[in-house]
């Protein structure tokens, strides 16, 4: 079911009423939130229902059962920032941000905006990446990843002082760009408390990252997460790669989380379902390993057996030769399944 704006908003004033008679239920397991790109589709779709702000995605995860959102929050007034803190904490709903490092010292200003907004929200952690694309497109020389990771490091070493001023946690997420070491080197070395990860369950088997190990080794770091489910299946330059509905991948979620609470019980689980058509991970091509050289010959050679082992009978679901009115559709659909399961599998 897909709702209008105007239905959100009603729906989202009614529910103070309903908070309200319902009692405390703190001692309950946190719900799983969700990520505003697993709303990709309708974002990009303002005349079919787009969200239009934070407020009227909050509103919606609240009506999906979620119990928050991780949103871009912007730069907002003093007056839309408290509407919707309190909208948040009247429907015990938690927000967290997506903001951009900043690139250069030209773009502190522009991030410190946004950083104060989301705070004055009630966000008191952002996710954020160093990298907007893909490690193995972007890059076509160890000497150009190795560039990026300096900058990187750059925006980071710039983002400090405001992230401490304002006493916010900022988690970079493992997104396709980092290995996980790669990634708590760069954080050790930046040394800052309220510098930690953002752990996505799914990204870093595109580099050739066991899940499992991806989790261990990044969960006592984390401030946050992304929590998704996988499918995989091979293609004639390494394997396709796509999110599936929690439950119906390969990933051992239940396990997953289970090494998330032990290493910091306070995590919030946050759902990134992104319905598209499966991503190509060109594992056997030469461009692929430009920036990979140090990766032992047999990761690939584990991760190619665990594609070949966990790949399911039917292909990977395709959206791009759906119409619009089902590619939104499905996308809703995935992620009602979802927090469904979550719900009964994952005590979120």
């Amino acid at each position: 079911m897909l709702w209008t704006r105007r239905e959100v908003l009603a729906a989202g004033t009614a529910g103070l009423a309903v908070w309200a008679a319902r009692g405390d239920e703190a001692a309950a397991p946190p719900r799983m939130g969700v990520v505003l790109y697993s709303y990709g589709i309708r974002r990009g779709a303002e005349k079919d229902g787009g969200f239009a702000g934070p407020m009227l995605f909050v509103a919606y995860c609240r009506q999906l059962g979620a119990g928050g959102a991780q949103t871009a929050l912007g730069v907002r007034d003093d007056d839309y920032a408290d509407k919707l803190r309190e909208y948040c904490e009247h429907n015990k709903l938690y927000l967290e941000g997506i903001i951009s490092a900043p690139r250069d010292r030209d773009d502190v200003d522009r991030f410190a905006d946004e950083v104060r907004t989301a705070k004055r929200c009630g966000a008191g952690v952002f996710r954020t990446a160093l990298l907007n694309g893909r490690r193995y497109e972007t890059f076509d020389s160890a000497e150009a990843f190795g560039q990026f990771v300096e900058q990187g490091k750059q925006s980071l070493a710039l983002a400090r002082p405001v992230v401490e001023k304002h006493e916010v946690r900022m988690a970079v997420e493992n997104h396709k760009d980092l290995r996980s070491p790669e990634l708590l080197d760069v954080l050790k070395k930046l040394d800052c408390p309220l510098v930690g990860v953002c752990l996505d369950t799914g990204n870093s088997i595109a580099l050739l990252e066991p899940p499992q190990e991806t989790v261990d080794l990044l969960a006592p770091h984390a401030f946050t997460t992304h929590i998704k489910d996988m499918g995989v299946e091979e293609y004639a330059d390494g394997f396709l790669l796509a999110e599936t509905p929690l439950g119906t991948g390969f990933l051992d979620l239940e396990k997953m989380v289970a090494a998330l609470r032990q290493a910091r019980p306070e995590i919030r689980l946050n759902l990134e379902m992104i319905t598209r058509d499966p991503l190509k991970i060109p594992c056997l091509t030469a461009k692929y390993w430009a920036t990979l050289d140090d990766v032992p010959g047999r990761r690939l050679a584990e991760m190619l057996a665990l594609v070949r082992a966990k790949a399911g009978k039917k292909p990977l679901p395709r959206i791009s030769d759906l119409s619009r009115e089902e590619q939104l559709r499905r996308e809703d659909d995935n992620v009602r399944q979802s927090l469904r399961y979550a719900k009964e599998n994952l005590r979120a």
